[in-house]
């Protein structure tokens, strides 16, 4: 878990949980990927409500642009990044995990993924 320092303040707990539960058997950066793939699908419900909360130059998503996430998207898309399959415009898009948060809820998993992300470690 090579990490830089990050825009978030580091949370103990936060990476207690993610060393032990999430990567922790995770020998390459593949075995993190599935690690992080398989512990957001066990805890993500399908549809949920989300905001865009970053605008993100590869996802035609709009600062705070409401939309319907679907489902998880399959592996080989989340190899270096997590990304849900959204409605988005009578379409369905693929857009990076950091990019959205859910609304009028709270979701660890999600949470988890925007501090890893947030404190600059990568897949």
């Amino acid at each position: 878990m090579a990490g830089l320092t990050g825009k978030v303040k580091k949370d103990d707990k936060r990476e207690e949980r993610i060393m032990y539960e999430i990567i922790v058997d995770a020998h390459d950066e593949d075995e993190q990927a599935m690690g992080w793939y398989y512990y957001i699908e066990d805890c993500l419900q399908f549809p949920f409500d989300a905001k865009c909360t970053k605008k993100i130059a590869t996802s035609p998503l709009e600062l705070n642009e409401n939309v319907t996430v679907i489902e998880l998207a399959d592996f080989d898309l989340c190899r270096h990044g997590i990304s849900v399959i959204v409605q988005w415009q009578k379409k369905q898009l693929a857009v990076p995990l950091e990019q959205i948060l859910p609304v009028n809820t709270t979701i660890e998993a999600i949470e988890d993924w925007h501090y890893w992300i947030e404190r600059g470690y990568e897949l």
